[in-house]
């Protein structure tokens, strides 16, 4: 199983996000991860599209941007025709959720649901075939720098037993306290795309510490 890096800038120096992108894309990051909070779904409040649309411009990695909003529905055309590759909402947060996965589809991202850590898997079972890739949360989403939740391996497991039976792949991306300590049992346990903020931008030599993690999760 191939393995995807995905650098989460939210730990990146923000007055300095070219030179970041630059460093990760030099270690071979495979994406760049965005992280949007709005201070309501979260206690936290990020970024918006202007600075998708810079990072578009500096990045030739897809951006893989993770909506974690109340109303993602309202930004989603925004967020894209600034650049998102990918776009990520929230399972917890959307009563039409197959309707918003069918509308990211349509606007040309790949789209995906992210599930905290006290969701159950299951909530996802009627969309899968409208989704390309399953964000399962190992932390609980507001603040970088957290540590992984150890029951996070069973859930991802038992998101790659649901998923097995997609018509087309389903990736299973992880986001929180990945590091090099736990990717190899991540991606035993089913993940292929792998977020981290704390543990490359933390590092000394981030375009080291993207390599690092790569080299520590195809030990799987």
């Amino acid at each position: 199983m191939s393995v995807r890096i995905a650098p989460s800038i939210l730990s990146a120096d923000f007055a300095r996000l070219a030179d970041a992108v630059a460093r990760i894309e030099a270690g071979g990051a495979d994406l760049v991860h965005v992280d949007v909070m709005d201070g309501h779904f979260v206690p936290n409040i990020t970024i918006g599209p202007p600075v998708v649309a810079a990072l578009k411009r500096v990045t030739t990695v897809p951006l893989d941007v993770h909506l974690m909003i109340s109303d993602p529905d309202r930004y989603l055309e925004a967020f894209i025709e600034a650049g998102a590759a990918m776009i990520t909402v929230h399972a917890e947060v959307l009563p039409h959720l197959h309707r918003t996965l069918t509308h990211i589809r349509a606007l040309g991202a790949k789209a995906g649901a992210a599930i905290n850590p006290s969701t159950p898997v299951p909530v996802i079972r009627d969309v899968v075939e409208q989704l390309d890739h399953l964000l399962v949360m190992s932390v609980n989403p507001g603040f970088g720098g957290q540590s992984f939740i150890p029951h996070s391996l069973r859930k991802i497991a038992e998101a790659r037993d649901l998923l097995a039976g997609a018509p087309s792949p389903v990736a299973i991306e992880v986001d929180g306290g990945v590091d090099r300590e736990n990717a190899a049992a991540i991606v035993r346990a089913g993940a292929s795309i792998l977020v981290a903020g704390a543990s490359i931008f933390g590092a000394p030599d981030a375009a080291e510490a993207t390599r690092a993690l790569r080299r520590a999760a195809t030990a799987a």
